[in-house]
């Protein structure tokens, strides 16, 4: 858990646009050369911008203050100020942005594609030197303007890692041995409870065109959804799955009242999760009176969910695995045929659509009055 990242509060601050300038042109055999004040520049930019490699929020951590460059003042000769640079903020897919204050919800990063960027704070514009207020009138203008200031934000990032498939048992049900069994991903395995301590991903290869993203979440007890054992906070980094895959341990007695303590853990956390499409699978038959047990389980859940599909396997043995793929690989197929987008933005029936927030649309713009600007030369 202290390896792994996935909330974050931040501040953010777009850069001030520099001043403009009051200066006059003074070069030797010109006469009345007239205003030659430049403009400030423009304020750096707060941006934000996907990248793939990262897994974690982790950058976030030591660093939470995330601040662009302010504008140059202008100069004179009529030389503008340098703009600022812009502050780019690197994130994992699967973030989500919202105001700290507020709560609101800013922006969703699902279906962005690498190095894709999103503009958040706008700096502020640069003022205006002199020689903008030259008049027929007022040949000499002393009068220019203070660059805009910037924007600052304090945001809460949370990040919710991007699976089609989600694993979810009890500590020690045989998960991380599926995923790695299934999947490139290698999770720690051993014979004690949650051993599992931070989410997983493994890639499940369907064929040349098609991968399935399977993620494994610590295990979890009864009483999670109260803060028992490592409690539900890992729960959301599954919210966006087409499917879940409840693994169940029938090995021992407990395995006969495994499916509705997940099912009601679930539902406390969300009901949306819980009413997501699953698949039952039900481990270690290779034990004594497991095939017992398998069929009391397979009862118990069909009496709650008739066209719930249960599956015995043994991870140990190598049995009922390719039932487990196949099945996998229609589920997801199926829920995409309903409209769901997986986490590279592709789905069969919409395409790559994405809501925004009106965050931006919302935000207001204050002009500036000219003023005077007593930190300039002549």
């Amino acid at each position: 858990m202290i390896q792994f990242a996935d909330e974050a509060i931040i501040e953010v601050r777009s850069g001030k646009g520099g001043n403009g300038c009051i200066a006059f042109r003074r070069e030797k055999y010109v006469p009345m050369g007239g205003p030659a004040g430049g403009d400030g520049g423009k304020g750096g930019d707060v941006i934000f911008q996907v990248k793939r490699n990262l897994r974690t929020l982790a950058h976030m951590r030591y660093k939470q203050v995330f601040k662009a460059r302010n504008g140059g003042d202008g100069m004179g000769s009529n030389r503008y100020g340098k703009n600022g640079e812009d502050v780019i903020i690197p994130v994992p897919p699967g973030t989500t942005l919202y105001d700290a204050e507020t709560g609101e919800l800013i922006r969703e990063f699902t279906t962005e594609s690498e190095d894709q960027q999103f503009l958040f704070l706008v700096g502020g514009k640069g003022g205006w030197g002199n020689v903008h207020f030259k008049t027929s009138t007022n040949q000499a203008p002393r009068t220019a303007l203070e660059g805009k200031p910037g924007e600052v934000r304090r945001l809460r990032v949370e990040l919710s890692i991007m699976a089609d498939v989600g694993l979810v048992g009890f500590p020690n049900a045989g998960k991380s041995s599926l995923l790695d069994h299934f999947t490139n991903a290698r999770p720690k395995i051993a014979p004690y409870p949650f051993t599992t301590k931070i989410p997983n991903l493994g890639v499940l290869h369907a064929d040349s065109e098609r991968d399935i993203i399977i993620a494994d979440i610590p295990g979890i007890i009864e009483g999670a959804s109260e803060g028992a054992g490592l409690g539900i906070r890992f729960l959301k980094h599954i919210s966006r799955t087409a499917a879940l895959l409840f693994m169940i341990d029938c090995s021992d007695d407990s395995c006969l009242t495994a499916y509705e303590t997940l099912q009601q853990e679930l539902a406390s956390f969300s009901k949306e999760l819980a009413a997501k499409p699953r698949i039952v699978l039900c481990n270690k038959m290779d034990t004594e009176g497991a095939e017992d047990r398998f069929h009391l389980v397979e009862e118990a859940v069909h009496k709650l969910n008739p066209e719930e599909v249960v599956i015995p396997l043994s991870i140990l043995e190598r049995r009922g695995l390719n039932n487990v793929r196949e099945e996998i690989l229609r589920l997801v197929e199926t829920m995409e045929e309903q409209g769901y987008v997986g986490p590279r933005g592709v789905n069969k029936k919409n395409g790559n659509a994405q809501e925004k927030s009106d965050f931006l649309k919302s935000r207001s713009v204050c002009d500036v009055e000219p003023i005077q600007y007593p930190g300039s030369q002549e």
